[in-house]
């Protein structure tokens, strides 16, 4: 048997372990390259947008400013080519903004809501006061009601039944046979 290289000095284990090594190393460098989360980087940019526009400036200033401070920490990591750094404040960022958005639009209902309990109290009074004066609401009461009373009939009893049908007497029991088509 011919030998091209010569052994290494020392034991044979040494050499394998660096060639295991070396080849860890080069598997871990290949790994190693995270491409850029653009659109991580993406999603949180239009969900800051999102929560911007939906009002998260009032009803959720802090949420807000954790999400674009973790967005421009991701825009930093980015720079510094630490994509997987940025695609986890990206992640973050996204978050905080959707949790921002969600509260500005529940403030924004409650801010609704508000507004139409002290309408429908303005409406209450205004109502009372007419009818403790004896008139009828104003038209400009009626007209922001969305439901339409039907005044009440002229009399409570009954009217005649139409052409066709028939009555009963007060006991119960049917006129005679005959009108009932022969029946017993």
């Amino acid at each position: 048997m011919v030998h091209i290289f010569p052994p290494l000095a020392g034991s044979p284990g040494r050499f394998r372990m660096l060639l295991a090594g070396l080849a860890l190393a080069a598997a871990l460098g290949g790994c190693a390259s995270v491409p850029p989360p653009d659109d991580s980087m993406n999603l949180a940019q239009n969900q800051l947008q999102s929560a911007r526009e939906a009002g998260a400036a009032d009803y959720a200033p802090v949420d807000l400013g954790f999400a674009q401070d973790k967005f421009q920490q991701a825009q930093a990591a980015m720079a510094a080519r630490k994509y997987a750094d940025a695609a986890a404040l990206a992640e973050e960022s996204r978050a905080d903004a959707e949790l921002a958005r969600a509260k500005a639009r529940l403030g924004t209902a409650r801010a609704q809501m508000q507004a139409k309990l002290q309408e429908n109290a303005r409406l209450r009074a205004q109502g009372e006061a007419a009818d403790a004066a004896g008139q009828q609401p104003t038209a400009a009461a009626s007209s922001s009601v969305s439901t339409v009373e039907l005044p009440a009939p002229a009399s409570s009893s009954p009217s005649a039944p139409p052409a066709g049908f028939q009555t009963m007497p007060a006991d119960g029991q049917p006129a005679s046979a005959s009108s009932q088509g022969g029946q017993p």
